[in-house]
């Protein structure tokens, strides 16, 4: 690559961005498509992660009525074992005593039938929530079959041509130095338009229409060296003479009077 003169390094800096041309035609065919199919892909993954949660909140609720019902048959055992033991006291201290624990042990009972009927309750609301998030997958899916389904025949169609194109790509790159090859690429991503070699046409370039100053232009025909628009940072590689030709004036002669 030493060897290699300006013109060569020009000729295939213009055949590296008429690929890429022909690969951004390919991709602006398809669209949006790759696009919505990776937002429905990422949107069901959110519903689906969604999903595990309500599960396991729903998991624990009912764990937590389970571990409530146990509380509730051990405060049972308790106030049944208490109340054999009041059959047994010796003195009224001792009765109001067991009463307490008793009482204690009816007001556990309570709270924990109150936290079973609000987890009951937040069952059932999950249960809906998990519903609403799995009618959502499954809509969102069937729209991301179709999706795939239209971008899948798109990608049919083209895949071939792509496919040579990359091929001519990567030897393209090959015949051009890392520095102006990375210049070319960074150029290219911040271009709208992604042409980031162009050529002057009637006096301006292309991508840009900027009108090129006769000094420079005649710098770019020369190809001894590598000239940047100053304005748009394109590489300014070939002149299209023939536009050239059609904007010089046409030269009018005037016809002799015959001589009588």
């Amino acid at each position: 690559m030493e060897n290699t003169t300006v013109a060569q390094k020009l000729e295939a800096l213009i055949k590296l961005q008429s690929i890429d041309t022909k690969l951004d035609e390919i991709k602006k065919l398809r669209g949006d498509l790759p696009d919505e199919v990776q937002d429905l892909e990422d949107e069901i993954e959110g519903y689906k992660t969604r999903q595990g949660r309500f599960s396991t909140e729903l998991g624990e609720l009912e764990e937590s009525i389970k571990a409530s019902k146990n509380g509730i048959k051990e405060a049972e055992k308790l106030i049944q074992k208490y109340n054999d033991q009041q059959k047994n006291v010796r003195n009224n201290r001792e009765y109001d005593a067991i009463t307490k624990e008793i009482e204690l042990q009816e007001l556990e009972i309570q709270i924990l039938e109150k936290r079973i009927k609000e987890a009951g309750a937040g069952i059932e609301a999950k249960q809906e929530d998990i519903e609403k998030v799995k009618a959502l997958v499954d809509e969102r899916s069937q729209d991301l079959e179709n999706k795939k389904k239209e971008l899948e025949e798109l990608l049919g169609e083209s895949k071939e041509e792509e496919g040579r194109l990359l091929a001519e790509r990567e030897k393209a790159t090959k015949k051009i130095e890392e520095k102006l090859l990375k210049y070319y690429e960074k150029l290219r991503a911040n271009l709208s338009n992604g042409l980031a070699v162009v050529t002057v046409r009637r006096g301006a370039a292309e991508g840009c229409n900027i009108v090129i100053p006769p000094q420079k232009i005649a710098e770019i025909r020369e190809r001894k060296k590598i000239v940047i628009d100053e304005h748009s940072g394109r590489i300014l590689a070939d002149v299209d003479t023939s536009s050239l030709e059609e904007e010089k004036p046409k030269r009018t002669t005037r016809r002799k009077k015959n001589e009588a």
